[in-house]
């Protein structure tokens, strides 16, 4: 477990605030540090999050507009980034995003070195292939939040139908956090009921394979709702942000669907997928191991050319 430990989030837009937010709440870093261009904002955010660490678990918060407020950090959070513009298609606001975060790395690196980067800004996937292009870091210590938060809303989706704990499920999305993502079905348990398995009162299935296709449509498009619904999604990115800080910071080796740039995964090369990784001290390592049915590894599969395809536009 690493002492004294320091967390720097860049962005303090919702996204942001709210990983801050989550972080201080949860007591996951002895230290946070916000860090924005936008001054004024970044000390507004700060003072009314440290007003409130009287009801907090013992953090402390500063920030500001000059990066040296990273100095140190054991982890950074990225989540600064453009908003798409009118008529601005998603690869042009990627490309400005990726400008950004390699810009935000840049600078970060020279006050803290040592840190573990985890990118929040979409498109994440895309972006973490690039950042890990350009930093020279092991792909271990450049990351993406990737599926932690679709594994969790495919966890609830299932518990609120079954009626059981959401931490008694066992399920998670894999591949692009996006449109390509997908459940991994073959794994899915509740304790160790396979999910086809599981029956209701009268003792007949609850799930055909035709409900859980329509799940996994609505767990895909959930953030289009709730951002139809209040403009962003931000509390939910908050708390599992905070969560994979606690596995980098405990060196928990906690099990977490991150998104790494994967080396032969399956066959896959060189593109950031999601898939079930080894979270700790050191940054997220995949579990290689890892079975994929043949439908699934042709998902994955396609995912991974989807992002190549996104990535190679953003090179040229």
């Amino acid at each position: 477990m690493i002492e004294n430990s320091k967390l720097t989030v860049i962005g303090a837009g919702a996204v942001g605030s709210s990983v801050a937010y989550a972080a201080l709440i949860r007591g996951s870093a002895r230290h946070v540090a916000l860090y924005d261009i936008n001054a004024e904002k970044t000390e507004a955010e700060v003072l009314d999050l440290a007003h409130g660490t009287l009801f907090t678990r013992g953090g402390d918060i500063i920030g500001g507009s000059d990066i040296a407020v990273a100095e140190g950090s054991h982890v950074v959070v990225i989540t600064a980034g453009a908003k798409q513009k009118p008529g601005q298609t998603r690869i042009e606001l990627a490309a400005t995003n990726a400008k950004i975060v390699r810009s935000l790395m840049r600078q970060t690196l020279e006050v803290a070195p040592d840190a573990v980067f985890v990118i929040v800004t979409n498109p994440c996937d895309v972006l973490t292939m690039l950042a890990h292009e350009g930093s020279g870091l092991p792909a271990e210590r450049v990351f993406s939040s990737g599926t932690v938060l679709d594994s969790s809303r495919l966890r609830w989706e299932i518990a609120r139908r079954t009626n059981v704990a959401s931490t008694s499920v066992h399920a998670q999305i894999v591949g692009e956090h996006g449109d390509t993502e997908f459940p991994l079905w073959s794994a899915v348990r509740i304790n160790a009921v396979p999910i086809l398995d599981w029956t209701g009162e009268d003792g007949t299935p609850m799930f055909t394979r035709e409900q859980l296709d329509q799940i996994a449509v609505d767990v895909r498009d959930a953030a289009y709702k709730v951002i139809q619904g209040k403009g962003a999604t931000n509390y939910a990115i908050g708390l599992s942000s905070a969560r994979i800080v606690e596995a980098i910071l405990g060196d928990e080796n906690a099990v977490l669907n991150v998104s790494t740039v994967l080396s032969d995964f399956h066959g896959i090369d060189g593109v950031a997928l999601s898939v079930p990784s080894i979270v700790n001290s050191s940054g997220a390592h995949p579990i290689y191991e890892t079975p994929f049915d043949e439908q699934e590894i042709a998902k994955l599969r396609e995912s991974a050319a989807a992002l190549e395809k996104v990535a190679a536009d953003l090179r040229d």
